[in-house]
């Protein structure tokens, strides 16, 4: 008797675990999705402000290195099946390979990368903000080759397009992201254990 009541309570743990789970990526989809929509194009650069960054930052650290990663995944297969989804509403698989494609692709890795450098829930501000710069670093980097790519331009140029017109922007969103998830690490770690 005692074992069954065991072996329901761990069926309905692991049930919960991946309703969570199943819940949060689909939200921070949305969210990634709804970040595209917010946002403010520059009339030198091809890559506009978004509050997408924002969003990434806070699925790598909530969600977790797996789940953080699906989510941003999640995020592209939508755009690339046709849902307009992506800045300025275009979408399709060939939008990886335009401008901002390098950006989109960086998403994925900082999300699993915040998500892998906050593996516990008593990670300190100062360890969030360099998890979530260090997530920055590599969405831009990504961001940067492709757009120099693209553009037939030098990686120090493409810099100058696609990174330093965001620094304040991202400096902001990644202080207040940081804020929010030292807030909540610990009811994240709960929800999502980062595996």
């Amino acid at each position: 008797m005692a074992k069954t009541n065991i072996q329901v309570l761990r069926r309905e743990y692991i049930l919960d675990k991946t309703t969570c789970g199943i819940l949060g990526v689909i939200s921070f989809i949305a969210l990634t999705v709804a970040g595209a929509y917010i946002r403010f194009p520059l009339p030198f650069t091809p890559v506009p402000i978004t509050l997408q960054t924002f969003f990434v930052l806070l699925a790598g650290a909530i969600l977790g290195r797996r789940l953080g990663l699906l989510s941003q995944a999640g995020y592209l297969m939508v755009g690339i099946f046709g849902v307009p989804v992506f800045t300025g509403g275009l979408y399709g698989f060939a939008r990886l390979f335009g401008p901002t494609g390098g950006y989109l692709l960086g998403f994925v890795l900082a999300a699993y990368l915040i998500g892998r450098i906050l593996n516990d829930e008593h990670a300190s501000y100062f360890k969030i903000v360099l998890a979530m710069l260090a997530g920055l670093v590599v969405l831009f980097t990504i961001g940067t080759i492709q757009l120099a790519v693209i553009m037939h331009v030098s990686f120090w140029k493409a810099a100058a397009l696609g990174v330093l017109p965001f620094i304040p922007g991202d400096i902001i969103k990644l202080f207040a992201a940081a804020t929010i998830y030292q807030g909540i690490q610990k009811q994240a770690r709960q929800l999502y254990p980062n595996s």
